[in-house]
């Protein structure tokens, strides 16, 4: 099976020897930040709600409890 771009992303981001951990963690919660950001741009307008965002989230939240960071945040932010 085909990976997505974002499960590339954030492999070379977990595989990047030059990065110490703490710069992948900020990094992963930077394409999570975006992610739910543009999940939540959906929610109010006409996107497709199949769009994949909700898999590249697990993704990247897959790899924060891999590298044992906090996950602050869990769903759409509620207003």
């Amino acid at each position: 099976m085909p990976i997505t771009a974002m499960e590339k992303t954030v492999r070379d981001i977990l595989l990047d020897s030059h990065m110490r951990k703490s710069g992948k963690v900020d990094r992963l919660r930077e394409l999570q930040s975006e992610a739910r950001a543009i999940q939540r741009a959906g929610s109010e307008s006409s996107m497709s709600a199949d769009d994949g965002l909700q898999d590249d989230l697990r993704v990247i939240e897959k790899a924060l409890h891999d590298l044992h960071a906090d996950i602050k945040e869990k769903g759409a932010a509620t207003l």
